[in-house]
């Protein structure tokens, strides 16, 4: 397949209600920009229609491109499975929901350079929580941001879990196929990994919306709990040298 300039991966899980007009968004902005682009959505096991709803707006959209996964396996390794499965010589993914939008694009386009990669962040100067999220989320999340950010020492990085990520396609082709992590914390797993291998990590303010309908909660598969889990076994992989950082 011939190489894209673009590709834009939105993992995608239980989604019927919200993904077609996110979609329509980022076909509108990215038709005006006239980028060679595509779109992945990657179905990671939903079985509430999301697929359907998806299989549909491809007939508005010959750039889109579905990847179904017939069991639900984790945001991360849907995101793994689409950054590797594009094309593009810049490559992002965002959520399906659109609480961070496609514009976005115009400011990491600014910032990239050769192997970079560029993190949306809630909480640095610039950013802005247009809809914020219950309090108890609030408070989990930034409790997590603290834990993350001391075991794996990334102080700089205050928000690894924004769901707006744009890198290059070299550095997507080296870091992706070494990350481990399933589920949430696949976040920090790609940001700590890129900085380990030496690449620059530019932080951008977003402007975040949150959206009803999440999955995320305390216990289960994507639950806090197993953010932190993931979390510790990343921190023994790097001591151990299971990634091969050293290739």
């Amino acid at each position: 397949m011939k190489k894209k300039y673009l590709s834009i991966v939105i993992p995608a899980y239980k989604e019927k209600d919200r993904i077609e007009s996110n979609l329509e968004k980022i076909r509108e902005y990215l038709d005006s920009k006239g980028l060679d682009y595509e779109v992945l959505v990657v179905i990671d096991g939903s079985n509430d229609g999301t697929y359907e709803v998806v299989k549909e707006f491809k007939k508005k959209m010959r750039q889109l491109r579905v990847i179904r996964n017939d069991i639900n396996r984790g945001k991360g390794f849907v995101v793994r499975q689409g950054l590797l499965e594009a094309k593009g010589k810049y490559r992002a993914f965002l959520d399906a929901d659109g609480s961070t939008s496609i514009d976005h694009l115009e400011l990491a386009f600014e910032k990239i350079s050769k192997n970079d990669l560029v993190i949306g962040s809630r909480d640095i100067k610039g950013a802005n929580i247009a809809i914020s999220q219950p309090k108890f989320r609030e408070f989990m999340g930034t409790m997590g941001n603290l834990l993350i950010r001391s075991v794996l020492g990334l102080w700089k990085y205050p928000d690894t879990q924004c769901g707006f990520k744009f890198m290059t396609g070299e550095l997507a082709d080296d870091v992706v196929p070494r990350m481990r992590v399933d589920r949430f914390g696949f976040d920090f797993e790609l940001i700590v990994l890129a900085k380990k291998l030496d690449y620059r990590l530019i932080q951008v303010p977003v402007e975040w919306i949150n959206k009803d309908g999440t999955t995320v909660g305390l216990l289960g598969p994507n639950g806090f709990l197993q953010v932190i889990i993931d979390l510790f076994k990343v921190r023994v992989r790097l001591w151990k040298n299971d990634y091969n950082l050293d290739k």
